[in-house]
């Protein structure tokens, strides 16, 4: 299965792929579907013209890398709408600085059907450790959330990172300036397996 959904990482219940173009029109549905769920803390695209730019950035700018964590299994499956290669949910790595710094920023969301069923940990999991391996062979990652965000902030403890700070005004959302908390990870804290 692995290689024909072209997974770069799996575990048992997801496996991990970049972003396609192809991919648009089931990731639009998923995020009109999970509108309530998004809201106030992120706005994936949610149109094809949208999806296209967003896709066209991770795969073509090389400091970003991509991944969707999709669902191993039969059709079927408990959550509705999962199954075998549906897409559960995205991890972004963002500014990817090489040289001495070898770090990134991640972003992430999960989509309604796949929310609450331990598929995001799995999959960010895969992503931490992809990111630590070659090809990106990185060193760091950190993980910006909102303060009120308690089910990201409880992903990226679940996860291993480590509260390292706090950013006020730090990024633009929804027309205002948000305060944000920095979560990060080291290569050194995660054991290989």
């Amino acid at each position: 299965m692995s290689e024909r959904r072209g997974y770069l990482a799996q575990g048992p219940r997801v496996g991990i792929r970049p972003f396609t173009y192809e991919d648009g029109a089931e990731f639009v549905t998923r995020v009109r579907e999970s509108r309530e769920l998004h809201h106030p803390w992120l706005a994936p695209p949610g149109s094809p013209d949208a999806y296209a730019s967003y896709a066209g950035r991770l795969i073509e700018d090389p400091t970003k890398a991509g991944f969707l964590v999709c669902e191993k299994g039969d059709r079927g499956e408990k959550g509705g709408g999962g199954g075998d290669g549906a897409i559960a949910g995205f991890v972004n790595i963002n500014n990817i600085v090489q040289g001495g710094f070898l770090c990134g920023a991640l972003g992430y969301g999960a989509f309604a059907h796949a929310a609450g069923r331990g598929l995001m940990s799995e999959g960010l999991d895969l992503v931490v450790r992809y990111a630590f391996g070659p090809p990106l062979r990185l060193h760091r990652l950190e993980i910006n959330v909102q303060p009120g965000n308690a089910a990201s902030i409880a992903l990226a403890r679940r996860c291993g990172f480590r509260l390292e700070g706090f950013s006020p005004d730090f990024l633009y959302i929804a027309g205002a300036w948000r305060d944000h908390e920095r979560w990060a990870i080291t290569s050194d804290m995660v054991k290989k397996g």
